[in-house]
């Protein structure tokens, strides 16, 4: 945990966000996740708790509740003491008290004090500011504590399909506060320097942990063999879990791969994304890919040379003020330049990416926001997160970028422009007679099964322009011949 002033500050800034913006009204309430179980109550998955909790009240522990009242200037930490029943299996715990002292909160209660103050917010009509809930647990309290359905508190079940379609997220009385939502984005989204340097740790780890895997790589090695060598990389820098599922594949055409059998061979690009959750649970994100036996193929020195290209473009254009749309079209034109250069793409680049052709080979965004998740604070909607509140685009591929809104100095965004050569995809445009002005797809009939390149780093937006976090995994010598794992 950092210091408990870093969190008192923290809360003090939302509520002076949430005052100039709505006035004195009501409060903020942060719902702490519950153990989720697996298969039965007691053999629970992993805890992780909900990134904007960790935030403003810093504990990964579960069934906890925070507070800030908005009117009073006061924060609160809710929960149960453990008892001797719990504490024989889990050892000593620290008191709900001793919890509020360590981020600086002198208020707090059992979960039976919360409803009732709750019961009494709600009685004076006083307004429930709550960010959007995406556990089912969190919905069915919502629920329930603001009475929209009358079940009895002892009863810790969910709600069954009905009930939860009965009473939607959409409905007036469990609707997610849009100010709560914007005075936390706004807080978020620019990293202090304390959180940029545990984003930094996370990011060297990871980096190690992608030059393992360029490392051990080799012909006859499956693909669950290479990840458990990233693993073991992981463990051993201390950390005890991914941001994210990886994916590991020779089948990088498949954007989220996340099957692991396929065996490597000669010839075979690889695609590593992978990134780790530091002990603070801040995330990294890295993609390598590179080809098993270290040399890469004319054909593929070609598309990857392609990909660096539209790399170098994207983060060339990154700094403050400048709308990340852009930055995502530049490196679109470096591909569509690139594959008209070798006869896959042709007519005017410009109409090409404006009309979304070049989507075909490219049908993602070329970055992301970065922090406590991986997609940060994408639980909170991407259309404030990514777009100030303004609409996306529904074109195809446009509409997958995350993140389109001017840059500001603080922002920790991922740059991984690709290139994927999907045959489903290919075989379904050609039908349709699409693009035919823009595409060859004559041309593409070698590449059918070429898989797919990402390669991806994670930048901070600086006043002046950008800086690289951590160091870098990218094998850029594979253009020069040299083998990918020196």
């Amino acid at each position: 945990m950092f210091k408990s002033e870093i969190y008192i500050q923290r809360r003090n800034r939302l509520k002076q966000q949430l005052s100039s913006s709505i006035g004195y009204s009501g409060i903020a309430l942060f719902i702490g996740h519950d153990e989720s179980p697996i298969n039965f109550t007691d053999n629970c998955y992993p805890f992780r708790q909900d990134s904007s909790f960790l935030y403003f009240f810093g504990h990964n522990l579960p069934k906890l509740i925070g507070v800030v009242d908005i009117d009073e200037g006061i924060d609160y930490l809710f929960g149960n003491d453990a008892g001797m029943d719990e504490l024989i299996w889990t050892g000593p715990q620290p008191t709900i008290k001793e919890l509020g002292e360590r981020v600086g909160i002198s208020r707090t209660g059992s979960i039976k004090k919360f409803e009732s103050f709750f019961q009494r917010a709600c009685s004076y009509k006083r307004r429930i500011h709550f960010l959007p809930p995406y556990r089912k647990e969190t919905v069915f309290k919502l629920l329930k504590w603001l009475r929209i359905v009358d079940i009895s508190s002892e009863l810790d079940i969910l709600p069954s399909q009905k009930l939860l379609s009965e009473s939607p997220l959409s409905s007036m009385k469990l609707q997610p506060s849009i100010e709560l939502i914007k005075a936390v984005v706004a807080q978020r989204e620019v990293k202090t320097d304390e959180e940029i340097a545990q984003i930094e740790e996370a990011v060297n780890i990871s980096a190690e942990m992608h030059i393992e895997a360029m490392k051990v790589a080799k012909d006859g090695m499956t693909e669950q063999q290479l990840l458990s060598a990233v693993y073991k990389k992981m463990f051993d820098h201390g950390c005890i879990s991914m941001a994210f599922t990886p994916i590991a594949t020779t089948r990088g055409e498949t954007l989220h791969n996340h099957f692991y059998g396929n065996t490597l061979k000669k010839g075979d690009l690889f695609l590593l994304d992978a990134g780790v959750e530091n002990s603070m649970h801040y995330a990294s994100d890295l993609s390598t890919t590179f080809p098993v036996d270290a040399k890469l193929t004319t054909i593929q020195k070609d598309i990857y040379q392609i990909t660096l290209d539209a790399h170098k473009k994207a983060v060339s254009a990154l700094a403050p003020e400048v709308p990340f749309k852009d930055v995502h079209f530049k490196a679109s034109k470096a591909i569509v330049k690139g594959l008209k250069d070798i006869g896959l793409m042709k007519g005017n680049v410009d109409d090409a990416v404006a009309l979304g052709a070049h989507a075909l080979f490219f049908p993602c965004g070329t970055g992301h926001m970065m922090g406590l998740d991986v997609h940060d604070m994408e639980d909170l909607g991407e259309v404030y997160v990514g777009y100030d509140g303004e609409p996306k685009s529904t074109q195809f591929g446009l509409k997958s970028l995350r993140l389109a809104k001017p840059l500001k100095a603080g922002f920790v965004l991922t740059i991984e422009p690709g290139i994927y050569f999907i045959p489903a995809l290919i075989d379904k445009w050609h039908s349709e007679k699409k693009f035919l002005h823009f595409i060859n797809y004559k041309a593409l009939e070698p590449y059918r099964k070429f898989g797919g390149i990402r390669n991806e780093e994670d930048y901070i937006i600086t006043e002046t322009g950008a800086r690289l976090l951590g160091k870098s995994s990218l094998p850029y010598n594979l253009i020069d011949g040299n083998s990918a794992g020196n």
